[in-house]
């Protein structure tokens, strides 16, 4: 041990090991000193509902968003060279349970994904105390947008105020909406009376007659009371906040009344294949607005056929697959993992935490060149978040059926979120007092 090349040797040796223990990449430490240093898993629990009355919208999302994670963990070793834990907890879309998914995954979860808005309002005050985001794309409480007041809530990429405003953009598009009518068919039920704030200021404003009609959990099937209310209405248009068998049930009842079609739009959650292809050429005309859009072509559909489908880890099918809700849970969670990379890259760690990702959801930046980067082309718009902006409204396209499928039936739609600013900042503030203390991300900028 007296041998001087011996002594240079330890001394190197040392020094290599302090430069290691200073990489804070948990991806080059397992290079160099082997997996035991790399983290197992991040655990990103979904509060799934492939069962109960929502089950046939609940499936094909879930589909979607596990099989992008379980492509991204077979091709690349998941991100940044660790594993995505993406268990699913049933809820069945019922609050009660969807609370207790909520309470047995958080204590290791880096993110919560409560997939109701009524799930999403009971555990948004339980994610402020426990620091754990919440991630709701495309649905959840609007004001969320508030990321200064909701720091730990995130609707991104676009909210359901961000839809009606789209919405009605689109319609004054086909002519003034002052002396109209519209009838607003919706859940009852806390998402379908989400955007009735802005659809009432709008009514005000714009000079349209709101008729809101809505429908129970039990008369989702058989919507004979609200069609005959629309047809005594005879409103110019009928917009809908439906989900599950109401959908089916809604678009059903228009034909069989024979409701003109093309008038006939619904917000997202209100754009499944399956829901149209029941009355086929006869639902020729019915719209949806959407943020998402399936492109079979995109890169990222061959990388799932590779390392999903024909590895056998798939519950999906083709048909499924080619459709609006599959691709949209695509989207779901190449958001969630871009929220994942952008931590782990500004934490400099591969094992991020709550607090972390949180950081990351707030810097997205889903630009046209890092869409394709994804494989996504022409399946979700660009968009980006800050820690104000917690919605990003990336705006979205009008999709029409046309007897047999989705199509594009405008160019790109962007909502103007100046209309309702104040709004999400009076509903924000409202909900701050009214749940005080409420703790808020006073150095946010903006």
């Amino acid at each position: 041990m007296n041998d001087p090349k011996t002594g240079d040797i330890l001394i190197h040796w040392e020094e290599t090991m302090k430069k290691l223990l200073k990489l804070t990449s948990a991806v080059a430490l397992g290079a160099v000193l082997g997996t035991a240093a790399v983290a197992q898993e991040l655990y990103a629990p979904n509060l799934a509902y492939r069962t109960g009355p929502f089950a046939a919208t609940g499936i094909p999302l879930m589909n979607g968003q596990a099989d992008y994670l379980n492509m991204l963990n077979a091709r690349d070793g998941g991100i940044g060279g660790i594993k995505i834990n993406s268990e699913e907890c049933e809820t069945g879309y019922s609050t009660e349970k969807g609370v207790e998914c909520y309470e047995k995954t958080k204590a290791k979860a880096i993110v919560t994904q409560p997939w109701s808005t009524g799930i999403t309002l009971q555990v948004l005050p339980k994610t402020n105390v426990d620091e754990i985001p919440i991630l709701a794309p495309g649905y959840g409480f609007s004001p969320m947008a508030d990321g200064k007041v909701f720091q730990w809530a995130f609707n991104t990429p676009s909210g359901y105020w961000d839809a009606a405003s789209m919405i009605l953009q689109y319609l004054q598009g086909q002519g003034d909406l002052n002396g109209k009518k519209i009838a607003f068919l919706h859940l009852d039920h806390p998402y379908g009376k989400e955007p009735l704030p802005l659809l009432e200021k709008k009514a005000g404003e714009m000079g349209f007659e709101l008729v809101p009609i809505p429908v129970g959990l039990k008369e989702m099937q058989n919507q004979s009371a609200q069609w005959l209310q629309i047809r005594r209405e005879r409103p110019d248009y009928v917009v809908m906040w439906g989900w599950g068998a109401m959908n089916a049930g809604a678009i059903t009842e228009a034909v069989k009344t024979k409701f003109p079609m093309e008038n006939f739009i619904g917000v997202w959650w209100s754009g499944h294949d399956a829901d149209v292809k029941i009355v086929g050429e006869a639902g020729k005309g019915y719209k949806s607005i959407s943020w998402s859009f399936p492109n079979p072509d995109a890169p990222v559909m061959a990388d799932i056929k590779k390392h999903v489908v024909d590895a056998g880890l798939s519950q999906s099918n083709e048909e499924e697959m080619s459709g609006v809700f599959y691709s949209r849970g695509i989207i779901i969670s190449a958001i969630l993992a871009e929220g994942i990379a952008a931590a782990q890259a500004e934490f400099g760690t591969a094992e991020i935490n709550a607090s972390q990702l949180r950081w990351g959801l707030e810097n997205i930046n889903m630009t046209e060149e890092r869409i394709a980067e994804l494989g996504l082309d022409g399946m979700v718009p660009p968009f980006s978040t800050s820690c104000s902006n917690h919605t990003g409204h990336s705006g979205g396209w009008m999709l029409e059926w046309d007897g047999s499928k989705f199509v594009k039936a405008s160019d790109h739609l962007m909502p103007d979120t100046s209309d309702y600013a104040e709004l999400i900042a009076t509903k924000a503030g409202e909900y701050a007092d009214a749940n005080a203390p409420w703790p808020t991300n006073d150095a946010c900028e903006g």
